[in-house]
């Protein structure tokens, strides 16, 4: 990866883990900072695909305040370069309580002058297999 490929791919990291701070203090701001206006969103607790930034607002502020993450752990990020497109993915491990959850995410994000913005998030919950006994 050359010098630019990994300046980037430091810089989406960062973005991402300052969302994901504030997103675990109960604040989804982070995460609408960094969305693009024609944002596409999926998350397993909810029927359909969210279309742009105004109805990602709405569902997150039914969020706001209701939020708690202890510690998280972004694991293997993975960031692949195509034009003014930037793929991040990663698995997602966040401790609230006595609660663990683990996640897979991917955030596609995309050049608008010397900033990048999210224009399209996707979360599943992650359930590894199971030894067989």
């Amino acid at each position: 990866m050359n010098r630019k490929n990994n300046e980037i791919t430091d810089k989406l990291i960062e973005l991402e883990k300052g969302a994901l701070d504030r997103w675990g203090r109960g604040d989804p701001s982070g995460c609408l900072e960094i969305s693009a206006p024609d944002i596409t969103y999926f998350d397993p607790f909810i029927e359909r695909r969210i279309n742009g930034l105004s109805e990602l607002t709405r569902y997150y502020e039914s969020l706001r305040g209701k939020i708690r993450v202890d510690r998280y752990d972004l694991i293997d990020p993975k960031v692949e370069l195509v034009g003014n497109v930037a793929i991040l993915t990663f698995n997602y491990v966040s401790c609230g309580g006595t609660e663990t959850s683990r996640w897979n995410c991917t955030e596609v994000y995309r050049l608008f002058g010397k900033d990048w913005k999210i224009i399209q998030t996707h979360w599943s919950i992650s359930q590894p297999r199971l030894a067989k006994a």
